[in-house]
């Protein structure tokens, strides 16, 4: 059971779209030594894995490599590979085993190139890995992106790169020159980076210049409204066809010439203009558009293609302001660029607004305040009084890294200082308040003694009608002192007399009372003139 061979050491497999490599290295020093290879796979990673069996393409071998690429149809299961050395009937122990999953140990093989050399430029198709093969490591060839690395055959050249399609055009050569190139395929989801192509040379030819062409193609945007310029150097009739090709054609790796469609509006029209909108029917996608050029002859020409990225290549307008202000506050009312049936603008953007505002005044070094909102709606606090200020508004996506244009200057004036007039206002409340309180005391107390005055010195009773202007006599005020009048003794002579003139007494007493209400002085008066009265009536009766 003793043996003198080493084990092989250094294990790798190399897997190059669906071929796989196993290399090792050996260090004894025996001769006559061959080697057998073993693998095994797991349907899943929870299992044991299958029995051992032999590689194929690597049973034998007198070399330090092998080919098994007929052995693994299963690219995204685990294999374990182990080796031997042998002699014999003499073996080494088995390698140390490599585990490997082909598909993440695979690398993505060179594609195919195919090049012509037309009017100046270099015209290259592509061809994706694997292409003609029935094992296929990569299932999605439109998956691939391609890159061109190409110079000048020369000793001093300088290295160029680009991306292009699987049918695609370098241009801006030097005429008459001979370029090498060679093709890489990647696929940058997954950040895998594939061989490059053999490398290929070719000559360039001398570029026509023909008027005809329609030149300098350019693109203004605005608002997710489209309009494609040229110039014209033709001196004679000449008519165009605006043409455009959607994006993802290129993508393929078919042919793609007859597929350009003609611009609705665009077609045989002599303006260098065209508003082809109506075609940017997605903003996920890109566009191709070209003009051809047709003259009285009816010869034509195609212009160079110019790229159209709905979302990249828009510009973002201004958008609409109203200002208004309430409560010490300015508020901002803010209408999305293109206006507000502009859902592409406000969704696909997702807009923010830089709002730029001011106190319009004489100084030139006035501070301009930024504040950036969200929402259409915003509001700024800290105005000062009777001050007019003014604002800016812009909008803006960070999603693409783009801002628009700024809106045209609003000024509104804010109202005057309103905490005077308020001090005032209370202050002559206030004011009011005390002169009420003091003057109406004041003025119930000089009511109060004018009522008293005018009581006692300018009475406005009247004495009673039986005594009004008894003997001439004046009478001032009832509450000042009269001398007394001298009152008449009488005595009764007889008893019936004198009843009657007690019950005449009493009815003229009774008359004296009833003026006398007014007047309490009165009642001696009254007394005194029914004495006088009985006298007289006595004397008649003696009589």
């Amino acid at each position: 059971g003793q043996t003198n061979l080493r084990s092989p050491e250094d294990i790798q497999i190399y897997v190059v779209n669906t071929n796989f490599t196993l290399s090792w290295n050996y260090t004894g020093n025996d001769t006559n030594v061959t080697f057998s290879a073993e693998y095994r796979w797991f349907e899943d990673t929870e299992t044991n894995g299958m029995e051992w069996k032999g590689l194929p393409g690597c049973q034998n071998v007198t070399c330090t490599e092998c080919d098994f690429s007929s052995a693994i149809t299963e690219y995204y299961d685990k294999h374990h590979v182990r080796i031997r050395a042998e002699r014999r009937e003499e073996v080494s122990p088995w390698s140390s085993t490599f585990e490997m999953f082909p598909y993440f140990l695979a690398q993505i093989g060179p594609p195919g190139i195919a090049l012509q050399s037309m009017n100046g430029v270099i015209k290259i198709k592509v061809s994706p890995p694997e292409e003609n093969q029935v094992r296929k490591m990569w299932l999605t060839p439109l998956d691939f992106k391609y890159k061109v690395v190409f110079w000048e055959n020369s000793s001093n050249s300088e290295f160029r790169s680009q991306s292009i399609f699987p049918t695609d055009i370098i241009d801006d050569l030097a005429p008459d020159t001979t370029y090498c190139l060679k093709v890489q395929a990647t696929l940058p989801l997954e950040l895998r980076e594939g061989l490059f192509s053999p490398i290929r040379c070719i000559k360039t030819t001398r570029k026509v210049n023909d008027l005809l062409c329609a030149t300098n193609l350019r693109i203004l945007a605005l608002n997710m409204e489209f309009h494609l310029h040229w110039a014209n150097r033709y001196k004679q009739h000449v008519s165009y066809n605006v043409q455009y090709l959607i994006g993802y054609l290129k993508k393929l790796h078919e042919d793609y010439s007859v597929k350009w469609l003609n611009v609705h509006g665009c077609e045989n029209i002599t303006d260098t203009q065209c508003n082809f909108s109506s075609i940017i029917t997605t903003t996920s996608g890109s566009y191709y558009l070209r003009v051809q050029a047709i003259n009285e002859y009816n010869r034509s020409c195609l212009s160079n293609e110019v790229k159209v990225d709905p979302l990249i290549t828009n510009q973002i307008g201004p958008p609409g302001v109203k200002l208004d202000i309430s409560n010490a506050l300015l508020h901002i009312q803010i209408s999305p660029p293109g206006g507000s049936e502009s859902e592409v603008m406000r969704d696909y953007y997702d807009l923010s607004y830089r709002v730029l505002y001011w106190k319009n005044s004489s100084n030139n070094e006035e501070e301009i305040k930024v504040k950036e909102i969200k929402q259409t709606i915003g509001s700024i606090s800290d105005l000062a009084p009777s001050t007019l200020y003014c604002v800016k508004v812009q909008a803006f996506s960070e999603a693409y890294n783009k801002s628009g244009h700024f809106s045209k200057g609003e000024c509104i004036k804010t109202p005057g200082d309103k905490i005077l007039p308020l001090i005032i206002l209370a202050t002559f409340v206030i004011a009011l308040i005390a002169v009420f309180l003091v003057a109406v005391p004041l003025v119930f107390a000089l009511y109060q003694a004018y009522s008293k005055i005018k009581y006692v010195f300018f009475p406005s009773c009247q004495p009673p009608l039986n005594i009004e202007g008894f003997g001439g006599q004046l009478f001032s005020s009832p509450y000042l002192l009269t001398a007394e009048e001298p009152i008449e003794n009488c005595s009764v002579i007889e008893t019936i007399i004198t009843e009657e003139v007690n019950q005449i007494v009493f009815k003229d007493y009774k008359h004296s009372k009833q003026s006398s209400r007014d007047s309490g002085n009165y009642s001696n008066d009254d007394n005194t003139s029914g004495s006088k009265v009985s006298e007289e009536m006595l004397e008649k009766e003696t009589v």
